[in-house]
C-alpha cells in the first residue's frame, strides 16, 4: 500500500454479529479490521531483524506483523487453528518483500513454545523480538459462574503462554533484543463480567515490569502496550450481537480502534526509537485516562 496524506475515515458502529468459537474468524467479520494503515510511513526502523509474535494471524498480531515486515523484519506467526487467516497475514508480510513462518500450535502447551521458537530462530536464523500478544476471554456474569477449568485455560493462554515462550526466547535474544507484551485497559479499571481476563491482564503489567527488572542487565527491554475497544476477532467471538454493534462507542472518541492505530506503538517499543524505555506500559485507547 502506497502511504497517502488523507486521514483514513473509521467505523463508529458495527453490524450485529457474533461468532460461536474462539479466538475467532478476522475472514467472517464486517467490516474486515483495519491492519494497514493507509498513512503510515515506513523508514527501515527493524531492518534485518526477526520477530516472533503470537496471534499474529488476526486482529492486532496481524497488524504489528505487517508494520513490522514494512519496517523490514521477518516475522514468525503463531497461531491455534485459524489457517486462512494466518495465510492472509502471511500474504500480506511477503507482500513487503520479507519472510513469514507460520507455526501452528498451543502457545500454553510448554514444549510447543520451546519448539516454536526454536524453529524461528532456525528457518530465520534469529531472534530480536517477542511480542506475547495472544490471549482468550470468556466474559460471565457472577464470578460463581467461572469454573476451574475456564479460569485455568485464561490463565495459561494469557499468563502462562508468556513465561513459556519467554523462558524459550532467552538463549536467543542479546542486548537491543526486545520483549512486548499485550496487556489491556481491563488491567487497570477492570471489568464486571471478564474478571478472569482482567486478573490476567493484571499480571501481566506486572510482569512485563519484574522481567524488565530481571533482564535490563543484558541489554533486554521489555514493555507492554495495554490497548483499549480495539476491532479484532476476539471481539464477535466473545460479546452478543447487539452489543458489538455498539463496541468502543462508550470511549472519549466514540468509536473502537483498529488494529492498524496501535501497531505503531510495537514499533517504537522494538525499534532504537524507545532505547530508553523499559518496564513501561503505553496506553492506546481512545482517550479513557488510566493510573499506572
Amino acid at each position: 500500500m502506497t502511504p497517502t496524506t488523507e486521514t483514513p475515515q473509521r467505523p463508529t458502529s458495527f453490524p450485529p454479529q457474533h461468532q460461536n468459537n474462539q479466538p475467532g474468524i478476522e475472514q467472517n467479520m464486517n467490516p474486515l479490521p483495519e491492519a494497514e494503515s493507509p498513512v503510515y510511513k515506513p523508514a527501515g526502523k527493524l531492518t534485518g531483524k526477526v520477530a516472533l509474535v503470537t496471534g499474529g494471524d488476526s486482529g492486532i498480531g496481524r497488524a504489528v506483523s505487517i508494520v513490522y515486515a514494512k519496517e523490514g523484519a521477518d516475522v514468525a506467526v503463531l497461531y491455534l487453528n485459524e489457517d486462512v487467516d494466518a495465510e492472509e497475514t502471511k500474504r500480506q508480510v511477503e507482500a513487503e518483500g520479507r519472510r513469514c513462518l507460520l507455526i501452528k500450535g498451543d502457545i500454553g502447551n510448554a514444549a510447543f513454545c520451546k519448539q516454536a521458537v526454536e524453529q524461528t530462530a532456525r528457518e530465520l536464523g534469529r531472534l530480536d523480538i517477542l511480542v506475547n500478544n495472544a490471549a482468550e476471554q470468556h466474559p460471565q456474569d457472577k464470578i460463581e459462574q467461572i469454573t476451574p477449568e475456564q479460569l485455568e485455560r485464561t490463565f495459561r493462554t494469557n499468563v502462562f503462554a508468556m513465561f513459556y515462550l519467554t523462558q524459550a526466547a532467552m538463549p536467543h535474544l542479546s542486548s537491543g533484543s526486545s520483549i512486548i507484551n499485550t496487556a489491556s485497559i481491563t488491567a487497570y479499571r477492570g471489568s464486571p463480567t471478564l474478571l478472569d481476563y482482567s486478573a490476567t491482564k493484571g499480571a501481566i503489567v506486572s510482569f512485563t515490569r519484574a522481567l524488565s527488572q530481571n533482564v535490563i542487565g543484558q541489554g533486554i527491554r521489555v514493555n507492554a502496550v495495554a490497548p483499549g475497544p480495539i476491532w479484532t476477532p476476539l471481539i464477535p467471538s466473545t460479546f452478543d450481537a447487539q452489543k458489538v454493534s455498539q463496541f468502543g462507542s462508550d470511549t472519549p472518541m466514540k468509536r473502537a480502534g483498529q488494529p492498524d492505530e496501535l501497531a505503531p506503538a510495537y514499533v517504537y517499543l522494538a525499534s532504537e526509537d524507545s532505547s530508553y524505555v523499559a518496564g513501561q506500559v503505553l496506553h492506546v485507547n481512545g482517550g479513557e485516562v488510566v493510573n499506572g
